[in-house]
């Protein structure tokens, strides 16, 4: 009888790609891939960039222990993050663990398992980052910054298409940097357009992650030029005061920021821009953070994600005085969403009795239906609730007119 290997995908994107490569090598070995109710086995893939990733890693490995307790479970075997970060003391402590797995090299294997929709997927073109910001732990834990070469690339976007995908995201840490280390320039343009002669059976192509200094005129233009290419730029800027940005080792500025902006709403029209911003960084003073604020209410960003300063070992900032304590930390948090919650839903009334390109995710019930419009990537950006006179699938594209609108989220019609 075949083992029945089940798995849990923790954290971003990137790691459901390894998790997808990793089942694939297993079951081309002859393994099972089960639910993990049915499982002998278990994997965990972790996360371990912030604090809150750690605790939800741990609290679902402790789970699978107490199912190995219950003799519900043979085996639990730990991938990625967690183990490379901490493998020694997790050893130490877990002795339940059957096997630690630290970093999961970039794959090329096209025999992957998918645990995505069957509508999307992710398509991740690089691993590591070449960024070295104070406050992340990422180049340690996933090393060297390495791009997959353009033909690998193609083979896997060719199954994509095979299987009539209808979107496709581009991720990596930092997808902006693709070709620096093998072709010794800045190549995603390139890579792009040949994605692009490819995509054929495939609707929309989302690009996740661009380093603000790596965004050149001609990947703008080819956003803006290109139908395929989703006209949402996912532009992390983390903070906009001068002083900050250095201590983060932002290779930017606050001018290079705002002019970016200016160029890209110039250059694309109706963009949405999603950025990352980060409250309570060490030495953030209350002038730093209301500056953070104005910038944030003039620049109005359509998407934005927040996160309190996580303090990682092993990160230059981890070492820098003035901490900031986790209460203002949360209070600085706060009311960053609650700001953004205010721009959203103005941005969204902006739609009301507009006519949008919807892809459906999924049925809520009855006749309505969960969709996205271009400008919304899956997981983490707003939705479409969207009613329906006829039957809808996951993977449709479908026009639908906006009636109502919510602050992340909007609700409409199709229009038959």
């Amino acid at each position: 009888m075949k083992t029945k290997i089940g798995i849990l995908s923790m954290g971003c994107p990137r790691n459901l790609v390894d998790s997808e490569s990793i089942l694939g090598r297993l079951n081309l070995k002859g393994y099972q891939i089960v639910d993990m109710h049915r499982a002998d086995v278990a994997v965990v893939n972790t996360c371990a960039f912030i604090d809150e990733a750690k605790r939800e890693s741990i609290d679902t490995i402790m789970d699978l222990v107490e199912l190995k307790r219950q003799k519900k479970l043979r085996k639990i075997i730990v991938y990625g993050c967690l183990p490379q970060r901490y493998k020694d003391n997790l050893r130490k402590n877990l002795p339940e663990i059957d096997a630690f797995v630290g970093r999961v090299s970039l794959n090329h294997n096209s025999q992957n398992y998918s645990l995505s929709p069957k509508h999307y997927a992710y398509l991740k073109i690089c691993e590591g980052c070449i960024n070295n910001c104070s406050f992340c732990v990422i180049p340690k834990i996933k090393g060297k910054f390495a791009s997959l070469d353009i033909e690998t690339v193609l083979k896997k976007l060719r199954q994509f298409n095979k299987d009539r995908v209808s979107e496709v995201n581009i991720i990596g840490q930092d997808i902006s940097g693709y070709g620096l280390d093998l072709y010794g320039e800045l190549e995603l343009p390139r890579l792009l357009k040949k994605i692009i002669k490819e995509a054929r059976d495939i609707g929309w192509i989302r690009l996740l992650y661009l380093y603000p200094s790596r965004i050149s005129d001609e990947l703008l233009w080819l956003i803006r030029d290109e139908p395929k290419i989703c006209k949402y730029i996912d532009l992390p800027v983390q903070h906009i005061n001068e002083r900050i940005l250095k201590l983060m080792h932002r290779d930017t500025s606050k001018g290079d920021c705002l002019r970016l902006i200016d160029k890209i709403r110039k250059t694309i029209p109706g963009v949405a821009l999603r950025t990352s911003i980060i409250a309570g960084f060490p030495t953030e003073t209350d002038r730093e953070f209301k500056e953070l604020l104005r910038f944030l209410e003039d620049a109005r960003f359509e998407r934005l994600g927040a996160f309190i300063y996580s303090r990682e070992e092993g990160t230059p900032a981890y070492n820098f005085k003035n901490q900031i304590p986790r209460r203002i930390g949360l209070e600085r948090f706060n009311a960053i969403m609650s700001l953004q919650q205010k721009i959203s839903a103005g941005i969204n009334k902006k739609f009301l009795g507009s006519i949008l390109d919807v892809l459906i995710d999924e049925k809520q019930g009855g006749s309505t239906y969960l969709g996205r419009t271009q400008y919304d990537a899956p997981e983490v950006d707003g939705m479409v609730y969207v009613n329906s006179k006829r039957k809808l699938k996951p993977g449709d594209f479908v026009k639908v007119k906006i009636h109502d609108t919510l602050e992340y989220d909007l609700t409409g019609e199709v229009i038959l």
